[in-house]
């Protein structure tokens, strides 16, 4: 059964010590906003909530390269292979695809996707467009962020050198931010749900993704600890359209420097409050 009640949520997370969101324009440091407030994008956010749900064992079309489970080198490629499993009537059935990669994939089916691919050696161009039920805002920190700088050197030659001497030492730079609290929104359409498929047990999957989304995530930048999931504040509406706007149900939800969460009452919708 597909989604029938309207789904707002919030989620704090702490950072501690770590580059939650590398700018590569800005040389790998961590996001920030013209202000100076900490910012994790949205598309950080999704690849992290796709391979948790990936590693609770769904099937997702859009896998990092670390987490590739088919061996297709490419998005075209694992497309073209799905499509060309599909019986001939159904290919060329642009309805009848979108169906059908939505069943086959928890994250098109969440997320939507755009299919717009070279055509594969046994099939014909399909292009389509899938718009998903779940959406997620970018992460932003309660107050604008610090973020320290060190400078590091290599201990070890990365070539042979001609006189057998260890070469200079290469420099780089890590950057990371000492502590800060971060918050981002998140709603689940039921009208878009109805499209996609997308039902309850599907809205279980996302939140029990978003309350791990950070296990399995450490790296050098964000060594294992060092961010955290503080809470998840999430509001089922009664109905399909919902009892308020998302953007009302979000500025309820107020968070301080150290994490305390605050939450505005919104007669006859009560929030459930989830722990990391």
């Amino acid at each position: 059964m597909t989604l029938q009640n309207k789904i707002d949520f919030a989620v704090i997370f702490s950072v501690k010590n770590a580059n939650p969101n590398g700018d590569p324009l800005g040389g790998n440091r961590p996001r920030t906003t013209s202000d100076g407030l900490g910012e994790v994008s949205d598309v950080c956010l999704k690849r992290k909530i796709r391979n948790r749900l990936q590693e609770m064992g769904n099937d997702i079309f859009v896998q990092s390269d670390e987490n590739n489970r088919d061996g297709k080198k490419s998005l075209s490629d694992r497309f073209n292979s799905f499509l060309s499993s599909l019986p001939k009537d159904e290919q060329k059935n642009k309805d009848i695809v979108s169906t059908r990669v939505c069943e086959r994939w928890l994250d098109v089916r969440s997320f939507g996707q755009v299919f717009a691919f070279k055509k594969g050696d046994d099939v014909d161009e399909v292009s389509l467009g899938v718009r998903g039920p779940v959406t997620i805002q970018s992460a932003f920190t309660v107050e604008p962020v610090t973020i320290e700088s060190i400078q590091i050197t290599k201990s070890v030659n990365s070539e042979t050198t001609k006189d057998g001497r260890k070469s200079p030492d290469t420099m780089g730079m890590k950057h990371r931010i000492n502590k800060a609290i971060y918050i981002t929104y998140g709603s689940i359409s039921p009208q878009l749900a109805e499209k996609t498929g997308f039902g309850d047990d599907d809205t279980e999957k996302i939140k029990a993704a978003l309350s791990t989304l950070f296990e399995g995530d450490e790296s050098s930048a964000r060594p294992s600890g060092s961010m955290d999931i503080q809470q998840i504040v999430w509001f089922k509406h009664d109905t399909k359209a919902g009892q308020y706007s998302s953007a009302k149900v979000h500025d309820s939800v107020l968070v301080d420097v150290d994490g305390n969460v605050e939450i505005k009452p919104l007669d006859g919708l009560l929030p459930e409050i989830i722990g990391g």
